[in-house]
C-alpha cells in the first residue's frame, strides 16, 4: 500500500530552505512539540478543581487544547506528505498515525488514500472532502464530511476510549467528569469545525464565479499571526496543493500575492 502522497510538487521556484529534505528535523522537532504540549495539556488540566478555576481559565484551557488538538491532525496531514520527517519514511508515518490516533483513533493509512483522492480530484465528486453536489452549505457539508472519516467503529471506539480515561483517571486522579467533557471532548468538537471551515470549506467552496485554478482551491488572506491561529496557516491552500511538499509552518512563505 502507497505510504505517501504521489502529489508532484512545482518546486523550481522556491528558495532553498523550503521544502522539507532528509536532512530536515524541523518538522519532526515541532510534531513533538505538538505532542509534548497536547500531552502535558490533558495531564494539567483532567484532574483540575474547576471550582477553583476562574471561566477565563476554564476558557483558556478549552481554547488551548482545541488548537493543540487541531495541531495533532494537521501533524497527521503534514505526514501524508511526508514532510514531518523526510529523512525516515518509518518514522514519519509512525507519527502520522500516532497524531491522527490521538485525535480521534483514526486509522492513518485509510486516511491517506482518502487525502490522495482529495488532491488528485479536488472539489469533485471522487473527492471525500467534498460536498455531494446537493448538501453544499455549512451545516450539511460538514455533516458529510464527518461521515466520509468517522465511520461509527470510530464514535464506538471514541466513546469506550473516553470513558476508559475517565475510569482511570476517576480511580487514580479522582478526575471530574466535567474536565473530560470540556477538556478532551469539546476540543475535538471545536477542532472539526476549525479544520473544516478553515481547511475545506472556505478553500474549497465554490465561487460564484465558478473556479478559476486547476486546484480549485484558494486561499484565506490573513496576517501571519492569524493564519497561524485560525488553522496552523491551512488557510493557505492553494499554496499547499500547489506547493505539497511545503510543511505547515512554511506556508506563509510561499503564500500568492
Amino acid at each position: 500500500m502507497q505510504t505517501t502522497l504521489n502529489q508532484q510538487a512545482y518546486t523550481s521556484e522556491l528558495p532553498p530552505g523550503i521544502i522539507a529534505t532528509k536532512k530536515d528535523y524541523t518538522g519532526l522537532a515541532t510534531a513533538l512539540t505538538i505532542f509534548v504540549a497536547w500531552s502535558a495539556s490533558l495531564v494539567v488540566l483532567m484532574p483540575a478543581d474547576l471550582t477553583r478555576m476562574p471561566v477565563w481559565l476554564v476558557v483558556g484551557g478549552v481554547l488551548l487544547r482545541s488548537s493543540l488538538h487541531t495541531g495533532l491532525f494537521i501533524t497527521a496531514h503534514d505526514a501524508m506528505h511526508r514532510t514531518v520527517f523526510p529523512g525516515n519514511h518509518k518514522i514519519n508515518d509512525l507519527v502520522g498515525s500516532v497524531a491522527v490516533g490521538l485525535y480521534a483513533l483514526l486509522p492513518y493509512r485509510a486516511l491517506l488514500l482518502k487525502h490522495q483522492m482529495h488532491h488528485r480530484f479536488p472539489a469533485t465528486e471522487k473527492d471525500p472532502d467534498y460536498h455531494d453536489g446537493q448538501h453544499a452549505g455549512f451545516v450539511e457539508w460538514y455533516f458529510t464530511f464527518l461521515k466520509n472519516y468517522m465511520e461509527p467503529k470510530q464514535l464506538l471506539l471514541i466513546s469506550a476510549g473516553m470513558w476508559s480515561v475517565l475510569g482511570v483517571s476517576s480511580g487514580l486522579l479522582g478526575t471530574n467528569p466535567l474536565n473530560l467533557l470540556l477538556f478532551w471532548f469539546l476540543p475535538f468538537v471545536i477542532s472539526s469545525f476549525q479544520l473544516f471551515y478553515f481547511g475545506t470549506y472556505l478553500p474549497h467552496k465554490q465561487p460564484s464565479g465558478g473556479y478559476d485554478n486547476r486546484h480549485r482551491a484558494k486561499s484565506i488572506r490573513l496576517s501571519n499571526l492569524w493564519s497561524f491561529l485560525s488553522c496552523y496557516h491551512f488557510g493557505c491552500h492553494w499554496e499547499h496543493h500547489e506547493y505539497p511538499l511545503v510543511p505547515w509552518y512554511r506556508l506563509p512563505l510561499v503564500r500568492k500575492p
